[in-house]
């Protein structure tokens, strides 16, 4: 009898497979942020921002890795190359998932989009691409300033409604 209170408790674990967890990664008291760049240059200029304005920072290699590391964490910061791990024409699929998430979820993370086209700060062009800012890679070293601003006036934008929400126990 005891062997199959032993088997019994032991099956629903043995079917998961944690491996994809990320769960070391991360300090629990710092804001988190990841970077979806693949140009290395630029990559090592925003991570090095985000570290000064007291990130902790992640920087996935593909885009499977950046779902995985988003399917089990809601990052304060996310910044994503327009052609991040895809080829010309194809869908990114991070915009992608970060476009289907749900409100209070997708109100959590400040998203950057990283453009070679479209210019800093473009708010229309942001609005389209569901995004909350649009940054150029030739002005990526002046991110640490631009995002300081950007994000605290998001925080100061969605505060009341980030409030309500962990009021009503939403998050």
């Amino acid at each position: 009898m005891s062997e199959e209170n032993t088997s019994a408790q032991s099956t629903p674990s043995e079917g998961i497979d944690y491996s994809g967890r990320p769960f070391g990664y991360l300090s629990p008291d710092k804001d988190t942020a990841m970077i979806c760049v693949q140009d290395k240059a630029a990559c090592d200029i925003l991570s090095k921002s985000l570290i000064d304005l007291d990130y902790d920072v992640v920087t996935p290699t593909t885009f499977k890795e950046a779902l995985r590391y988003m399917r089990f964490h809601i990052f304060d910061i996310i910044i994503i190359d327009e052609n991040f791990d895809t080829d010309v024409w194809e869908v990114n699929y991070v915009l992608s998932y970060i476009e289907d998430s749900i409100m209070p979820v997708r109100r959590q993370t400040f998203v950057v989009l990283l453009s070679e086209i479209y210019p800093t700060m473009d708010n229309m062009r942001a609005f389209n691409k569901s995004v909350n800012l649009i940054l150029n890679k030739k002005e990526a070293s002046e991110a640490g300033i631009i995002l300081k601003k950007e994000i605290s006036d998001n925080k100061d934008f969605y505060f009341l409604f980030k409030e309500t929400i962990r009021k009503f126990g939403k998050f």
